[in-house]
């Protein structure tokens, strides 16, 4: 992927969700929600404070992130999907 996000900007590819439940009941792809995780592809350099120091971001590529349902904005990208997040709208990396 030739991506190379800007700023504060964070490149994300959603995680798949379950699709069949604890109990067994297969959920159709049409009703199920949007994935709110997703694996970090690339960062940005990061963002500049008041007195022009660029301040890095927190999270690092290969990062599993939680971020809202309706975060960033969906691009696609060689046929695949990703989102563009802002590092504000990611709330937290998930420690394996």
């Amino acid at each position: 992927m030739a991506l190379r996000p800007l700023h504060d900007r964070v490149i994300v590819k959603r995680l798949e969700n379950e699709t069949t439940t604890a109990s067994g009941i297969v959920i159709p792809d049409n009703a199920a929600e949007k994935p709110d995780q997703g694996e970090v592809l690339a960062v940005g350099p990061g963002k500049k404070n008041d007195k022009g120091e660029v301040i890095a971001l927190g999270v690092s590529v290969g990062d599993r992130v939680l971020f809202g349902k309706y975060s960033g904005q969906a691009v696609k990208v060689d046929g695949k999907e990703v989102l563009v997040l802002k590092e504000d709208d990611i709330f937290a990396v998930v420690e394996k």
